[in-house]
């Protein structure tokens, strides 16, 4: 009888100490890292723009968030897929609606105009030394957007986009990563 009690209390012991180790491992998240669709370039000079525009809109902050840009000639929606299953989000909602439900899908759909987003980065175009013909800007456009993870960055997904260094629309999904 005392022999069976003290494996039962090593077995406790053991159940316990196991889980708090378990525990302890769980709480540091893995390192911050971006995840790259196969196959896409990196767009250095879109995301060396981004960073100086963050630096301009919030002086106060010491750096820009860790930010990259990269396109890829996939469609939208397989791009999205992509991250939303590397998230672990399953499905990308329709819309962030997601049929009406009280709770924002953490990967979503949208849609929208180049030249109202555009229009609206006007007055920063100047201040990032860019002559960018903003009347180039048209067109609609397809976007998804990806919640971040504590160890990923929100993503965007978006077909076609504007290149405000080359003022020109793109027909290629762009893909931009920032913490």
């Amino acid at each position: 009888m005392k022999f069976t009690r003290l494996l039962l209390v090593i077995a406790v012991l053991a159940a316990v100490v196991g889980g708090c180790a378990r525990k302890e491992e769980n709480v540091e998240p893995e390192s911050f890292s971006f995840v790259v669709y196969p196959g896409s370039r990196y767009l250095g000079q879109l995301t060396e723009v981004t960073k100086q525009a963050h630096r301009i809109i919030k002086p106060n902050e010491p750096e820009a968030p860790p930010t990259a840009i990269y396109d890829s000639e996939d469609p939208v929606e397989k791009v999205a897929q992509f991250y939303a299953d590397k998230y672990e989000y399953g499905q990308v909602a329709a819309d962030a609606t997601n049929n009406l439900s009280a709770v924002k899908p953490k990967a979503y759909f949208r849609r929208g105009r180049l030249a109202d987003d555009v229009q609206s980065i006007a007055g920063l175009l100047p201040q990032l030394n860019l002559t960018t013909d903003v009347s180039k800007a048209q067109g609609e456009y397809k976007a998804a957007d990806i919640e971040p993870k504590p160890n990923r960055p929100r993503v965007t997904v978006q077909r076609p986009y504007f290149d405000v260094t080359t003022s020109q629309v793109v027909d290629r999904t762009i893909i931009m990563m920032s913490r």
